[in-house]
């Protein structure tokens, strides 16, 4: 086969390839995908999977195709989320991984997430790129002989793997409201919780691609009143939401409060190194005076990671971490081959609520105090480079110290700023925070936020 392709290049990002159905990802891209991963990678059998979307069947068979016609044995493991992928990659010692998602991104949208063995990201830095010239150019080598589909069950080994990460026998009977947000949650929740003491008042967990109760994204905060509103109702402990392929997962306490991931990766990045002393925890460079400071009290130590769920995996292998967090709510755990998982971090949580007796609210209550936080922020940008260049100029004579691991950082006295662009979307992401200091929280942010606006 050699024939070039004529399609858009955006739907390759810098982490996975996501874009819209027809005219940034389609059936001819993914089986370009499945030829392009055979060609440069030479691997014998790979799994691949599929989120609910109404397109990622038809996708999901088109890379099967691709890997099959480039010699590959494909196993199949169907409707799935993406740690799923992950998950049966590194466990069955697969070659590599593709999982059919567009995660919390609209319908109409699709997307490929890919890994090598040991489910190692493969993202613009370590391969992606190289895949993209291999799809838009075509000279594909015809194999000898095509590769086999098979079907593969995984789902007695990832529960029980999943399960290994918490101590059920410590584990009360807390009532907790969870959100499926239409996506693939429930494909696992519905086996976890036969083994699990709690109360479960469920809410959207049937999958359904069309995303009738809106995009599963709890980043948006419109998106998180309907469980707060119910965990309000329900007098519920604690509420659970997940993104729509469930590499991600988000907290409500009993209050209705959302509890940024900021505060969720302190937590259970004491977890970790209360219980391996010495260990290495890995941030984003978003906001992080809080991680930094419990790990020093904790013993351990706190590495800085270019920000996105590749990056971040790519950090934690390398400095061999226990655990990491991205403060949109990935988690990393170097006993789930340095992969995230939406479902390990509520088993773990539920467990240190259980065993201390405490509310997740006071739980995170000091450093939430100690490290007052803005919140992420989306704001237009038609140029990010040049609203980067002029927010530098206006603060840098103030600045004691800047950062450019990702976007721009720049760090004050008493508070802090992170500035990055979007990796999906054409937005700039604003985070703050503070040395305890709200009101100067809510005067800068304004003062940033204003700024950005005017240059647009």
């Amino acid at each position: 086969m050699t024939e070039p392709f004529t399609m858009s290049h955006k739907g390759f990002k810098a982490y996975d390839i996501r874009g819209v159905i027809p005219t940034e990802i389609n059936e001819e891209l993914a089986y370009r995908v499945g030829r392009a991963y055979a060609e440069l990678y030479h691997p014998k059998m790979m799994c691949i999977g599929y989120d609910v979307r109404p397109s990622s069947m038809a996708l999901c068979e088109a890379a099967t195709k691709g890997l099959c016609d480039g010699g590959v044995d494909v196993y199949q493991i169907g409707l799935c989320g993406t740690d799923m992928v992950y998950f049966t990659t590194f466990f069955y010692h697969f070659d590599g991984g593709l999982m059919i998602t567009a995660s919390h991104n609209p319908a109409d949208n699709n997307g490929i997430k890919i890994v090598r063995e040991k489910a190692i990201p493969v993202s613009s830095d370590t391969g992606l790129k190289e895949i993209e010239r291999a799809v838009f150019a075509g000279e594909f080598q015809e194999s000898q002989e095509k590769g086999k589909v098979y079907q593969k069950e995984i789902m007695d080994d990832y529960v029980k793997t999943l399960l290994s990460f918490a101590d059920i026998s410590k584990m009360k009977p807390l009532k907790i409201v969870v959100n499926g947000g239409n996506g693939c949650a429930n494909v696992v929740f519905a086996h976890l919780k036969k083994y699990l003491p709690f109360e479960f008042v469920e809410m959207n967990m049937t999958p359904d691609g069309t995303f009738p109760n809106g995009v599963p994204n709890p980043m948006l905060e419109e998106n998180r009143k309907v469980l707060i509103d119910k965990v309000l109702k329900e007098k519920a402990d604690l509420g659970i939401t997940w993104d729509g392929d469930f590499d991600r997962c988000f907290f409500i306490d009993h209050t209705g409060e959302f509890q940024e991931g900021y505060y969720m990766a302190t937590l259970l990045g004491k977890y970790f190194l209360q219980k391996n002393k010495g260990e290495k925890i890995i941030h984003d460079p978003r906001v992080y005076w809080g991680i930094q400071d419990m790990a020093k009290k904790e013993g351990g130590i706190a590495v800085e990671s270019k920000g996105g769920h590749s990056f971040m995996k790519e950090t934690l292998r390398r400095v061999n971490g226990i655990f990491g967090a991205e403060n949109s709510g990935h988690y990393f755990f170097r006993d789930y081959s340095y992969c995230d998982s939406g479902m390990i971090p509520w088993l773990i949580v539920t467990q240190i609520i259980s065993e201390t007796g405490q509310t997740l609210r006071d739980l995170v209550k000091e450093v939430k105090a100690a490290y007052p936080v803005s919140g992420e922020i989306n704001l237009p940008a038609h140029d990010v480079e040049k609203v980067l260049h002029a927010v530098e100029e206006k603060y840098k004579k103030d600045a004691m110290e800047i950062h450019r691991i990702d976007g721009l950082g720049m760090d004050f006295k008493s508070w802090r700023f992170n500035l990055r662009a979007s990796h999906t979307e054409p937005l700039i992401r604003f985070n703050m925070e503070t040395k305890g200091d709200q009101i100067l929280l809510q005067h800068k942010t304004k003062e940033m936020i204003d700024f950005i606006k005017a240059m647009n």
